[in-house]
């Protein structure tokens, strides 16, 4: 990079630059603590792209109510599954990040830098873009980890990145990947992770694939993210050869009193615990890496929901993290986008 008359301006040297990748996922507070959880909450409460009220009327209650009662019952959630490494999310993202870079590097000559950022919290969206600028980056490709689009997820991503691109005078080629929910790999290595874990603990009465919920009005406003979470769980029962009586799919985390994406994974698991049902195996294909969500809500709330309605076999099947058909498929869906840029075929990665 050069300076011209005080302007920043990207190399043009083609021994000097690089094609760019961003992976993106949601995001952690710093600590487990209720100070940083409060800032953390701030941030991510006050897109509006998550709560979709006017601003005055929500940033009265976030302020006045939420912020003032949530952030120490969170901190009390999150130090059951926090590390030595930090949050779940964090310490399984920086493991991605490092893998993807090692798998992507040998095939592209060293000619491409990977960078890790959280929508909110850190490594931040605007610290990643900047130091892909600093690298060289002529081309950036974006891949939001959220298999199943959402204006919640994949939409504010870009919103944060166009944000931040909005103080750059000179603009690199920009490309988004978004709706890999039915992607071939992807399918396959959510039927590899449920297969190897029923080949070591057997196979329960009933399959969940539980997602994230949403408030039943995006549904309603075109938000394509119901129909996306019914197609990746309908892919997956069907490579797994199950009948409609094996597996269900349900939406957790509701928040506030309106409506939203049923049923409901809680409500499934004490009626089904209720009619009979002995063993569940639960799975989150919404998740690219486990976190609060999977490891205390489901793992911890929602086993005991079923176990005390009269449930006797609750196993939670692990997000695909860094799991080595996981990196691959990101590593193809980067080359499938990305392939004319770094002159080479999309399925040579796919080979590897």
């Amino acid at each position: 990079m050069t300076q011209y008359l005080g302007t920043e301006h990207f190399s043009h040297d083609e021994d000097t630059s690089c094609t760019g990748i961003l992976i993106t996922n949601l995001g952690t507070p710093d600590q487990a603590t209720p100070s940083a959880v409060r800032h953390f909450l701030a941030e991510f409460l006050s897109d509006p792209r998550i709560v979709e009220m006017p601003r005055l009327l929500w940033w009265l209650i976030l302020h006045g109510v939420i912020l003032r009662i949530r952030p120490r019952a969170v901190a009390k959630s999150y130090q059951k599954v926090w590390s030595d490494e930090g949050s779940p999310l964090l310490a399984i993202s920086k493991k991605q990040h490092v893998l993807l870079q090692e798998a992507l590097t040998p095939h592209f000559k060293g000619k491409v830098k990977v960078e890790l950022a959280m929508r909110y919290g850190n490594p931040s969206i605007k610290k990643a873009l900047r130091n892909l600028k600093n690298a060289g980056a002529q081309r950036i490709l974006v891949l939001p980890l959220y298999p199943q689009y959402s204006a919640t997820t994949t939409a504010s991503t870009f919103d944060a990145i166009a944000d931040e691109l909005k103080t750059w005078r000179w603009l690199p080629e920009f490309r988004f990947i978004q709706h890999y929910h039915d992607h071939e790999l992807y399918i396959q290595a959510l039927v590899n992770s449920i297969t190897s874990h029923q080949q070591q603990h057997g196979q329960a009465e009933k399959l969940v694939f539980s997602f994230h919920g949403l408030p039943q009005r995006n549904l309603e406003q075109g938000d394509p993210y119901f129909c996306e979470c019914h197609k990746t769980a309908r892919l997956v029962a069907n490579k797994l050869g199950l009948n409609e009586t094996q597996w269900a799919l349900t939406f957790q985390s509701r928040f506030g009193r309106q409506e939203w994406l049923k049923p409901y994974t809680d409500k499934s698991l004490i009626k089904w615990a209720n009619e009979g049902v002995k063993s569940v195996q639960v799975c989150c294909p919404g998740f690219s890496a486990d976190c609060l969500e999977t490891l205390e809500e489901i793992n911890v709330e929602n086993r005991d929901y079923f176990l005390n309605a009269g449930g006797e076999n609750f196993e939670y099947i692990p997000a695909l993290n860094d799991n080595v058909d996981h990196i691959g498929m990101m590593g193809a869906l980067i080359t499938q986008h990305a392939s004319d840029w770094l002159d080479i075929e999309a399925k040579e990665i796919q080979q590897k």
